[in-house]
Order: C-alpha cells, then structure tokens, then sequence
C-alpha cells in the first residue's frame, strides 16, 4: 500500500507493524505526531497495544524499561530537551542490557529555544551505549523502526536502538511511503523472545551495586555487542532486502564513489543535499562523490577508512558541534583517518534549522578540492557576511540612515 504520509506518521505505521506491545508517550515538538497517531490507531483502528500517557520523558523512558524487563516489544519517541531529560535513564536501558526502539526527531537544544533541526541532541547521547541509525528519508524512517526491533533483539546485541531523523524536513513534510503487508513484516520480524525477563512468580534483583571488577565487565560487554551490532546490521539490511524489498544501506549508503577523487561525508537530509551539490561539481569537472552514514553507533570505522583512504578530498558536514574540539562528525572521521590519506576539512552548517543549499556544500567543497581551505569552517556565517554586505551596499544606495 502507497501512502502519501509524514515521517512522523511513517515512523507510527512502522511501530504498528512490528506488533509493539507497549507505547509509553509524552508529547514534544516536533515528535508529538508519533503517539499521537500512535493512539489513533488503537482508538480508531484496533491496534493491540497498551498505551500510556506519562507526565514526563524521564518517565516514559522508565515505562520503556519496565515493559522491556517484562518480556514484551516496547517503543517511544522523543526529541531535544525530551531526550535529554531521559539520560540518566538511557544508561540504565543499555546497562541492563534491554532491546528496545525509540525515535528521536532532532531538533537543536537551547538556549535560545529552538524547534528545528540539528544533531546535538542525539550526537550528545552518543556514548550511552545505545545503537544509533540516521535516516535521510521517509521510507527509510518506516523501515529503520521495522530493522531496529530485529537488531536490538538479536540474541549477540540486546542494546536498545534509537532511530533518528530530521525535525520538519522529515517530520512534518510528506513524501510517498510504501506500507509493507502484515504478513510479510511478520516474516521478517518474529515475535519477541526475550533471553531473561522479570517475574513475580521468580523474584531477582537486576542491576543492583557491583563490584568493580563485575562493573568492568558489563561495560566491556556492551562494547562487545556493538562489535556484533555491525554485522548484524549489515545482514539485517540484506534480509530486509530481500523479504520486503526495500535497501538503504547497511552502516553506510554511497553516491558516485566508483570513480571519485573527493568525498562528501554527512547524516541525515544533509546527504542527500550533498549529493545535488556533488552532481554539480561533476558537471564542472570535479569528480565528487558522497557517503552517508548510517549507522553512528556503532561507528563505521571500517568503512570509512576503506572508502575515504584513498580520496585527494574529504568535506564533512557537521550539524553539531563539540564545543573546544568542533564538528562532532568530522572529528570522529579524522580519527578514523589518522595520519593516512587528506585531512578532513569540517563544515559546521544548518545549526538551529539554518537552511544549507547544495550550493553552499558544492561552492566549500570546490574551495576545498582547490586547496583554500584547511581545518575548519562555519560557511553559514559566510553566508550571514555576504547578506549583511548586500544590506550595507543597499542602504549606501537609499541613502543614509533612513533605509
């Protein structure tokens, strides 16, 4: 079935699919559409699924926990300030080990207060053990939520996976999505079955003070399982592929890395406003290609260095920023890099929602395969200097103070 839909509704059609048993809500913008038609589901449809209505996101991320400790599919969804409020809580999901899915819609964290999109929220997060996937479009936020409830569950990873997309750019505006059948996402996915669960008949005490000798171990293995997560990854992708049909790549997704000399790296709808401005740049003579990642927990480090090795140029673009380091992105590619192949130049752009045009990408990149920029920039206050240049020259023209 072909639906003209948003990405917060395709994220809704995705939990309904994958039989969630449990939805814990509490509304922030822009994620609030999620539950909400969540609920309407099962008010209006007879969607099976317990719903419940909590007085704050650290609580939601609490019900989450104790749905999943009890043996049942659990999902919510968050964003910003919403996220943040739950962190303390993200550790304990991951540390105890728990399968669960929960989408976050990035959007910029304050002050000043601000709804639209950027990557500090989830970016911020990014060392709680939780599997991160980023999505760049409508679809593949339907089918990343269906592939994360069969990687958090797999028997070697039981981490919980947070699904992460765009504020408005994708969450708000609609694009066509194909809605699988039933019966084939239940082919796909099997019902969960869950190695422990907590049960009064059984009494235990799970995640209680440890020793540290013990504490070391359960950290250890949490870097174990996002070892494992990678292949599993890969191989859900393949298998979603091959029984629903539809592929967006595994850890990372490519665009005219065939033949190209220089590379685009970036997340989320960023990618595919770099792949317009990577076709602009093959027009003039650069061959320019892009990779999107994916998958930034666990980390394609593999990847990275096999595709972006042997690149004369490297441009990441960074909606977050690591303030007294800098683009958060870039900055885990250049370790990736190390002291083989270019040095990535970091693009920091689009914080708080700030438009960048493919032509912004491709006329910094072009400076950047040209060899005019090196370490770091922020090109969006370019643009900032050249509209103030245009205002200075238009009010020298009108004349004095009055324009």
């Amino acid at each position: 079935m072909r639906l003209v839909e948003t990405g917060n509704h395709a994220a809704a059609h995705a939990v309904r699919l994958a039989r969630v048993e449990v939805v814990s809500a509490y509304p922030i913008t822009p994620q609030t559409q999620v539950v909400e038609e969540i609920s309407r589901f099962i008010d209006e449809e007879g969607y099976d699924c317990e719903y419940i209505p909590v007085e704050s996101e650290h609580s939601a991320m609490a019900a989450m926990i104790a749905a999943a400790a009890a043996g049942v599919r659990a999902f919510s969804a968050t964003s910003s300030h919403g996220l943040a409020y739950m962190y303390e809580l993200l550790h304990w999901a991951a540390g105890i080990r728990l399968p669960m899915v929960m989408a976050n819609v990035n959007r910029a964290l304050g002050p000043g207060w601000n709804i639209w999109c950027d990557h500090q929220d989830a970016m911020s997060a990014r060392d709680t053990g939780w599997i991160q996937l980023y999505c760049s479009t409508h679809q593949e936020i339907l089918d990343t939520v269906i592939q994360a409830y069969r990687i958090s569950e797999d028997p070697s990873v039981f981490l919980p996976v947070m699904v992460c997309y765009d504020a408005f750019t994708m969450s708000h505006t609609y694009m066509q999505v194909d809605i699988p059948e039933q019966e084939t996402v239940d082919r796909f996915l099997p019902p969960f079955r869950t190695s422990w669960r907590l049960d009064p008949r059984f009494p235990l005490t799970h995640g209680s003070v440890i020793y540290p000798q013990d504490y070391e171990e359960t950290r250890y293995s949490i870097y174990q399982a996002h070892r494992a997560a990678r292949e599993v990854i890969r191989r859900t992708a393949e298998e979603y592929r091959d029984i629903v049909g539809n592929y967006h790549g595994d850890l990372v997704e490519t665009y005219f890395m065939e033949d190209a000399e220089h590379a685009v790296v970036a997340v989320g709808t960023l990618a595919l406003e770099a792949r317009v401005a990577a076709e602009e740049l093959r027009g003039a003579g650069y061959p320019c290609g892009v990779v999107r990642i994916r998958s930034y927990r666990p980390f394609p480090f593999e990847e990275l260095r096999e595709l972006l090795g042997g690149m004369r140029t490297v441009v990441v673009l960074d909606r977050a920023v690591s303030f007294g380091l800098g683009g958060i992105l870039a900055s885990e590619v250049k370790a990736v890099l190390g002291g083989e192949g270019p040095r990535p130049v970091s693009l920091i752009a689009g914080l708080g929602g700030r438009d960048v045009p493919y032509t912004l990408i491709a006329e910094r990149t072009e400076a950047a395969i040209r060899g005019e920029l090196s370490g770091e920039e922020w090109p969006t206050l370019a643009l900032n200097e050249r509209h103030l240049v245009s205002l200075r020259g238009l009010k020298a023209l009108w004349g004095g103070e009055r324009a």
